[in-house]
């Protein structure tokens, strides 16, 4: 393959696989787990419905009892919202309890969020049971809900999965599972070189194939730093990074944002660490050039030059799910400046590909792709409260930071490929 038909084939890919995850109208579905354990059904009962006596060995939940004013369960969690206090749910719970047969059974649902608005919550329902079985007890853990893409449906299946192994743990040794494997480092150097190896082959399955995918790892890996770096300077006690194979990186936070300059500047972070590397490595082209510098760095630092400024351009596109979609969504108040920003920035990275010899029709293919992902709607969590809104000065230095990371990746393209390809 070309490189052009390879980076066609794995954006194609990589779209493709966004909307699976983020917009593919998954609908209602409910997510049932079973565990079998060796204890009475009315001590496990006691540590598994929402409000038991012993529902504290959980260690994401901070405490459970009854509220007062609606009579449901209210639990807070050791979740931080915004302002940093515990996140607290009420929930209205329906019990089904039969002691002779040993039989206990809850339906809940969501009636109250210091978080999110009630409205995430409307096609929410929890099950919990426990029945008597054989040496011990069986217990039921199913979540019904309605999914707009299959992220969070696979968020939910993972939750289910750790609270169950959490528990078994607690039953069998008094001290509950902490964590999970997913954000394990282990695990997530693992993915990186999974990552790694699928993305080999669209660079031809040689060695010069598997440095441009180790040097794309590297990219990414480097751009989520900058927003764990963000995520911090504003005050996140806990940052993490999840590593998906050929997707990329996913930086996450240890709390929801609390303004929409938070949101703009950690997504701009991404790309705005990434963009103080540009310089460092023209410089060390020239002084490769120069022999100051071993000739043979010169061009796998273009190849990394390149990389670098196309993965961090692509990620400023005015997408919805995209950097740079979050972004103009902070900074311009109005739909009808938010599609004039989006048109300037589409127009100027449309004339680097342009400038860098992409032909036309590759340019318009690409374009076309762009405007249909952005015309898809996509799943998004609505807070309980508004975000606070940016003043003047926060919006100009947002737009600017945007302007000044589109502006240094471009140049880091073409003075790349006016190098490698002129």
């Amino acid at each position: 393959m070309t490189p052009i038909v390879s980076a066609v084939l794995l954006l194609t890919i990589n779209l493709g696989l966004l909307w699976l995850l983020m917009a593919a109208p998954v609908g209602r579905r409910t997510i049932t787990l079973h565990r079998t354990l060796e204890i009475s059904p009315e001590r496990l009962w006691g540590a598994f419905h929402p409000g038991g006596e012993e529902a504290s060995w959980n260690p994401s939940v901070l405490s459970s009892g009854v509220e007062q004013n609606c009579g449901g369960i209210e639990i807070a969690y050791s979740h931080p919202d915004r302002h940093g206090a515990p996140i607290r749910r009420v929930f209205k719970v329906e019990e089904n309890v039969d002691h002779f047969r040993h039989s206990y059974e809850s339906r809940a649902r969501v009636i109250d969020d210091t978080a999110l608005d009630i409205s995430v919550w409307r096609n929410f329902e929890e099950y919990r049971a426990v029945s008597a079985a054989s040496g011990g007890s069986t217990l039921t853990l199913a979540q019904t809900d309605t999914y707009r893409g299959l992220a969070v449906y696979l968020f939910r299946y993972f939750m289910i999965r750790r609270e169950l192994s959490s528990l078994t743990a607690w039953l069998k040794s008094g001290r509950p599972k902490a964590g999970g494997m997913i954000e394990h480092p282990v695990t997530q150097i693992g993915l990186a070189v999974l990552s790694t190896l699928l993305l080999w082959p669209f660079f031809g399955l040689t060695p010069a194939g598997l440095t441009i995918s180790v040097i794309l790892t590297l990219v990414i890996v480097l751009h989520e730093l900058g927003h764990l770096a963000a995520y911090r300077a504003f005050g996140h006690e806990t940052v993490r990074m999840i590593f998906v194979p050929l997707l990329g990186g996913l930086a996450i936070g240890g709390r929801p944002y609390k303004s929409r300059f938070e949101v703009a500047t950690c997504a701009l972070m991404g790309a705005g660490m990434s963009a103080f590397l540009v310089p460092v490595v023209v410089s060390a082209s020239h002084l490769a050039n120069s022999r100051i510098l071993p000739v043979a760095l010169r061009e796998p630092a273009l190849v990394f030059l390149l990389i670098l400024g196309a993965f961090n351009l692509l990620n400023l596109l005015p997408m919805y799910r995209f950097d740079g979609g979050r972004i103009l969504r902070q900074i311009f108040p109005t739909r009808s400046l938010l599609v004039a920003g989006s048109f300037g920035i589409t127009l100027l990275m449309l004339w680097v590909g342009y400038r860098i010899g992409l032909p036309p029709t590759a340019l318009i293919a690409a374009l076309a792709v762009f405007t249909l992902m952005s015309l898809m709607g996509f799943s998004s969590v609505k807070p309980r409260e508004s975000l606070d809104p940016m003043h003047p000065g926060e919006r100009l230095m947002a737009g600017l930071g945007l302007y000044a990371a589109v502006t240094i990746h471009s140049y880091g393209i073409i003075y790349a490929c006016d190098r490698l390809f002129g």
